[in-house]
């Protein structure tokens, strides 16, 4: 079992390798495979930031096609959901289904939003693919994750062409502080919006409660 595990890691750093030959195109892929759930070795991180130092006026052209890349291959998890139903969901806990379905089901833009820019190991497959079971619109579900991984990937570039050899270090020890800060300014504008939604239909409904007495 260990040596079928070693060679199939063997294989996935070797396919990495051949694809980073490729630039925008290779990161496009790894990113792709990594989101469509077959993680490569440092997934399109390590590959992204390492390009955009080496070649710092390629690097929108690497977040481009990170961004892409991820945001599609995101769909196979979701088409998993959409085809499978509950039954995709069986290998999470009960209290993981419950929470997630909730947050899916009230906030679906936001909430994939939010998961598309925490960092590891925050658990966005089952967010995913419980987008699927719920039949979250699909221009919904891409519009948050192009607008997350731009974010997260558009930070990336601009860190390794900042700080250069430093970037993946720095990325490791900041991002899941920057990643949650970006979470609670978006949760932030979610509970602005809430409000200022109710406050509207109040004020509607005091309106009309009005008008029916005059």
């Amino acid at each position: 079992m260990k040596s079928f595990i070693f060679s199939v890691g063997g294989a996935l750093k070797s396919l990495q390798a051949m694809l980073v030959g490729f630039g925008a195109l290779g990161i496009f892929a790894i990113a792709l495979l990594d989101a469509g759930m077959i993680p490569l070795p440092g997934g399109p991180d390590v590959v992204l930031m390492t390009l955009s130092h080496l070649n710092n006026s390629m690097m929108p052209v690497y977040v481009l096609a990170a961004t892409l890349g991820s945001t599609l291959g995101c769909l196979f998890p979701y088409y998993i959901g959409v085809k499978t139903g509950e039954a995709a969901l069986r290998r999470f806990s009960p209290e993981k289904r419950a929470r997630v379905s909730a947050l899916i089901d009230r906030y679906d833009l936001w909430a994939m939003l939010v998961g598309a820019v925490l960092p590891p190991p925050f658990p966005f497959k089952i967010f995913l693919i419980t987008a699927g079971v719920f039949r979250m619109n699909v221009w919904r579900f891409l519009f948050a994750l192009l607008i997350g991984r731009i974010m997260r990937y558009g930070l990336e570039g601009w860190m390794a062409v900042r700080y250069g050899e430093q970037a993946m270090t720095m990325f490791k020890q900041h991002y899941p502080k920057i990643g949650l800060a970006i979470a609670g300014v978006i949760i932030l504008i979610v509970l602005i919006n809430t409000l200022c939604t109710r406050r509207n239909k109040s004020d509607d409904l005091n309106d009309g409660e009005l008008r029916i007495a005059e």
